[in-house]
């Protein structure tokens, strides 16, 4: 009898972490949302991608031959893979070899064949390398240097490519597509150091080192302040203005270029730096970074309680003789008179000379007396007054210097200085003095900075901004080239600033500032004014357009013989105390006053 077991189907039980999602991790946001593989190509989402290797280089191999690929602008990935080789295996290998060439020459020569200058290189090039090879001065290596470039579409990548074959072929150098074989070649040219194409050529350390990547005009130093990205190659612009034959900078741009933006930042590290920083300020907009640094802000107007006598003299140094500071400090007195009185002629220039010899003397300041004690005798503006009235032919002179003693200029031409350059960060303001009277308040700031630079050696720099209203007069161009040109005695930098380039060089002395000046920062230009900027810099074409394109805090960055493309950049703490846009001043200070 046949007894029917019905088969029981035993429930299969399935895991329950089939059905969990993956964790996301950061491999799956970065990774490509498809990977095409093609013999000459990689197509990695919708970018292509295609990869190459240099095979065959000329004889010789120049410094920076490689920098106009880096400076290409085009996405590209480069790698580089440097295999040593072990000396000894060489010089056998290279024994052989110059064994072999000379048994060839020495044949050609028996035989009575004219010479071959190739193989006669070949052996002196041999045996120089055998002798650096043996005295360890050179290594051998084998190079595999690898390119991948990115494009949009595969006409662009022929484009890049064709490109790339010109600039290296005009070299002597030529590239190969790593045909089935552009997933190696993405490899090598990768991050991940893997060296998958194994294209190799032997090369000592000479060559090689002309293969390093960072040979461009980047202006890095050890030592100084950065100003800027190299738009070129995104090096930084590191840069010690005091390393130059001169401290002296030019910075000219048009309105909204970056300029006061640019010369902020540059302050503030300088400041970081250790050096002090004084600053003429016609319209006011430093306060707040020396507020934020902890600075002086003199506000000079005729209204204000900060005072500056224009008869100051410097305190003369060790190697300094009294009565030479005393006459510079006369003559230079004689320009800024020559400003304040509308000209002089030369009568009255001889009269004023011998006035302002008189007044000083008067006060028992003479290169006789003891020079510690000039500051206590000081005159003002209505000593001046008092001497010219005694002298015959100066009556013009008198009802002309009234104009500064008595009355509302009083108040600011005849007071006694009542303020000090102690704090490494000074600004002189004179947004809120009269417009005729501007000129004429900068040549006195200047003087007096100049005597307290004289005075004291330090490391200062001196920021002219808008320097156009000074060089409006001949006394005051010749007074600011003075400075710039005497300023490295005194370990000084002249910063000179200005929106319009074109008063700037009708000065006679606009272009000897710009000489005297081993840094230029040029920003943005209007077309007005770019003929006279590229006739001033030597500009090319290149550069006269990158001008008129520039974006703001884009330009030409000059050092000595040496210029870059840079762009300012600023950290977000250093833009909170420097920005000068409008809206963003706003901002902070709603933000404070919220607090």
């Amino acid at each position: 009898m046949k007894i029917a077991i019905p088969f029981l189907k035993k429930k299969r039980e399935i895991p329950e972490e089939i059905f969990e999602t993956r964790a996301m991790e950061a491999r799956d946001i970065i990774a490509p949302s498809s990977i095409t593989l093609a013999p000459d190509y990689l197509r990695l989402g919708k970018k292509f991608a295609k990869s190459f290797f240099i095979f065959s280089y000329p004889r010789y191999l120049t410094t920076a031959w490689f920098s106009p690929v880096i400076n290409l602008d085009t996405p590209m990935d480069i790698g580089f893979h440097a295999h040593p080789i072990e000396t000894g295996m060489i010089l056998k290998q290279l024994r052989k070899k110059a064994t072999e060439v000379q048994a060839e020459l020495m044949e050609r020569e028996e035989k009575g064949l004219i010479r071959d200058p190739a193989l006669e290189i070949a052996y002196r090039d041999l045996e120089a390398l055998r002798d650096r090879l043996q005295t360890a001065q050179e290594r051998m290596f084998k190079l595999g240097l690898y390119l991948t470039i990115y494009a949009d579409s595969q006409k662009e990548l022929k484009d890049i490519e064709t490109t790339l074959r010109s600039i290296l072929e005009a070299r002597l150098i030529y590239i190969k597509p790593a045909l089935y074989q552009q997933r190696e070649g993405f490899h090598a040219s990768s991050p991940s150091g893997l060296d998958k194409l194994l294209v190799h050529t032997p090369m000592n350390t000479g060559p090689l080192s002309s293969i390093f990547p960072f040979v461009s005009f980047d202006l890095s130093s050890n030592e100084g302040i950065l100003y800027g990205i190299n738009r070129h190659n995104n090096s930084l612009i590191l840069f010690d203005r005091f390393s130059l034959e001169n401290a002296n900078e030019v910075f000219f741009g048009k309105a909204g270029s970056g300029k006061s933006y640019g010369i902020k930042l540059e302050i503030l590290r300088s400041l970081m730096a250790g050096t002090d920083v004084l600053v003429l300020d016609p319209e006011n907009e430093y306060k707040f970074l020396a507020d934020a640094v902890g600075g002086s802000f003199f506000n000079i107007s005729l209204a204000s309680p900060n005072h500056i006598n224009p008869f100051d003299l410097p305190t003369p140094r060790e190697d300094e003789k009294p009565e030479d500071v005393l006459r510079s400090n006369i003559i230079n007195l004689v320009g800024l008179l020559r400003i304040m009185l509308g000209g002089l002629t030369p009568e009255e220039d001889a009269i004023l000379d011998r006035a302002l010899t008189e007044t000083y003397g008067a006060r028992d300041i003479t290169p006789e007396t003891d020079p510690s004690t000039w500051k206590e005798r000081i005159p003002l503006m209505s000593d001046l007054e008092a001497v010219l009235e005694g002298m015959e032919g100066a009556e013009s002179l008198v009802r002309r210097v009234r104009k500064f003693t008595k009355g509302t200029f009083a108040q600011f031409f005849n007071q006694p200085t009542n303020i000090s350059m102690e704090k490494p960060f000074v600004v002189f303001g004179i947004r809120d003095m009269e417009d005729e009277l501007r000129p004429i308040a900068m040549f006195i700031i200047m003087r007096y900075i100049w005597n307290e630079v004289r005075s004291e050696l330090k490391k200062r720099i001196l920021v002219v901004d808008e320097a156009w209203w000074i060089m409006q007069t001949e006394d005051g161009a010749s007074f600011l080239f003075g400075i710039a040109k005497r300023a490295r005695k005194y370990w000084l930098g002249v910063t000179t600033i200005t929106q319009d380039i074109g008063d700037f060089m009708k000065s006679s002395y606009g272009q000897p500032i710009v000489t005297n000046s081993s840094l230029q920062l040029l920003m943005k230009q209007s077309p007005a004014t770019i003929d006279v900027v590229q006739k001033t810099f030597n500009l090319t074409e290149e550069e006269k357009y990158l001008l008129l394109e520039a974006e703001v805090g884009e330009g030409i960055f000059f050092a000595g013989q040496k210029h870059v493309a840079i762009k300012v950049v600023a950290s977000y703490t250093e833009d909170q105390i420097i920005t000068t846009a409008p809206e963003e001043v706003l901002k902070i200070r709603e933000a404070k006053g919220a607090l």
